[in-house]
């Protein structure tokens, strides 16, 4: 018998002074079998960060031709895909001819490697950014995760906070790529 998702609930402020971006979000998380606390938040955290109109979490790891977080225009065309992790070359090429802008977020303690690896095979895609988060911010996200969560994400100035009623969390992305 295949094992279900787990269902989580995140109430979701936004204040993302850089974009001006302030909205209020009541995201239903399916957490599959096989993902960590870690990784489920930082997909919660690509939503915080790239929130607007169309924003939705995909069949993620139920389906590998979907990214983790996508937004789709009116007319069903990608227009931003944010993939989790360390995905391989190919998967990154595949999106780069699929939507208008990917994002990878990078955030376990093999980035660099990985990094180095495929870096000299991803710089011709101008809609390509790789951003990495510290393996410090994203295990510390991962003590927020309940299974009905009150988060706020603030931005300003590049900077970037976690908060929930008993804890805040400060997290810094170092940009490994950015769109020519």
């Amino acid at each position: 018998m295949a094992l279900k998702a787990t269902i989580h609930k995140a109430d979701l402020q936004i204040a993302d002074m850089d974009r001006h971006v302030y909205a209020d979000h009541a995201l239903t998380i399916a957490r599959h079998p096989s993902e960590t606390d870690e990784r489920m938040m930082v997909r919660v955290l690509a939503y915080a960060l790239y929130a607007q109109d169309g924003i939705a979490f995909t069949k993620g790891l139920f389906d590998v031709d979907e990214p983790e977080v996508w937004v789709k225009s009116l007319t069903g065309e990608i227009a931003l895909w944010i993939d989790l992790g360390q995905p391989d070359e190919a998967r990154i090429r595949r999106a780069c001819s699929r939507a208008e802008q990917v994002i990878v977020l990078c955030y376990s303690s093999g980035c660099e490697v990985w990094w180095k690896q495929i870096a000299s095979k991803l710089t011709r895609f101008s809609n390509l950014t790789v951003l990495q988060l510290p393996v410090e911010a994203s295990q510390t996200l991962a003590t927020l995760a309940e299974r009905s969560m009150r988060l706020q994400c603030m931005v300003q100035d590049g900077e970037i906070w976690i908060n929930t009623d008993t804890q805040n969390v400060a997290v810094k992305l170092t940009a490994l790529q950015l769109p020519a």
